[in-house]
C-alpha cells in the first residue's frame, strides 16, 4: 500500500513561512499527478495547489502568488512553499496522489495529514 507521508507541519506567526513536504513510497511517484489539501475545522477539504507529472502547476486563487508548489522525482518528494502566512490557512494539509494523463493505473493517495497553525 503506497502511503504518502506529510512533514513540515507546525506553529508559526503571520506574515511567516513553513515548507512541507511529502515523500512517496514505492515506484508511482514520477507518474503521479501530486496535489497539496487542506481542511480548516468545520469546512470541507479544498485544493491548495497541483502539480502533474511533467510540472504544470494550479493554484487556489486564495494561495497564488504565496505558495508555490514543486516536485523532486528523485526524492519522490512534492513540496508546498507556504509565504506571507495568514490565520486563515490554519489547516490540516494533505498530500494525495492520482494516475497522470495516460497512466492506466487508477488509485487516489492520501497522506495523513499535518497541521498548519498560523497565529500571533
Amino acid at each position: 500500500q503506497v502511503q504518502p507521508m506529510e512533514s513540515g507541519g507546525g506553529l508559526v506567526q503571520p506574515g511567516g513561512s513553513l515548507r512541507l513536504s511529502c515523500v512517496v513510497s514505492g515506484s508511482i511517484f514520477s507518474i503521479s499527478n501530486m496535489g497539496w489539501y487542506r481542511q480548516a475545522p468545520g469546512k470541507e477539504r479544498e485544493l491548495v495547489a497541483t502539480i502533474t507529472s511533467g510540472g504544470s502547476t494550479i493554484y487556489a486563487d486564495s494561495v497564488n502568488g504565496r505558495f508555490t508548489i514543486s516536485r523532486d522525482n528523485a526524492k519522490s518528494t512534492v513540496y508546498l512553499q507556504m509565504k506571507s502566512l495568514k490565520t486563515e490557512d490554519t489547516a490540516v494539509y494533505y498530500c494525495n496522489a492520482k494516475p497522470s494523463n495516460g497512466v492506466s493505473r487508477a488509485y487516489n493517495y492520501w497522506g495523513q495529514g499535518t497541521q498548519v497553525t498560523v497565529s500571533a
